[in-house]
């Protein structure tokens, strides 16, 4: 399995663009485990599907986001929050804030992976 991680995301979520060397090991052990909650989305790519993981770090409880393609099993990461962050209290479409970034980070991870703006890595 893979994760990728668009550069646009990367700086979107984490301060000043870089993620610690910890966080990127979360990152991508959480998503190997393959423990995760199917969520619903909404304008999602034909083939893939949202998932949501849970994991515990020495800042607390986070909420991990990916986008999955169901054929390769690739998971394409959107979301590192805090379980008391606005997104990550509620990581339900219903929630407009969610909903809203979600829309925006499909835009910018489609627009980062055809410019190859990403880094992939291997679980």
């Amino acid at each position: 399995m893979t994760v990728v991680i668009t550069h646009s995301i990367q700086r979107k979520e984490f301060k000043h663009g870089k993620i610690p060397p910890d966080v990127l090991e979360t990152i991508i052990s959480a998503y190997a485990k393959g423990i995760s909650v199917p969520i619903k989305g909404e304008s999602l790519p034909k083939g893939s599907r949202l998932v949501k993981l849970y994991v515990t770090t020495i800042e607390g409880a986070r909420r991990l986001v990916f986008l999955v393609d169901v054929e390769t099993g690739t998971g394409f990461f959107l979301f590192y929050r805090g379980k008391n962050d606005p997104i990550g209290k509620n990581i339900s479409i219903k929630n407009p804030a969610f909903r809203n970034r979600l829309l925006q980070y499909l835009d910018l991870l489609l627009s980062d992976i055809s410019a190859e703006e990403y880094t992939t890595y291997g679980t």
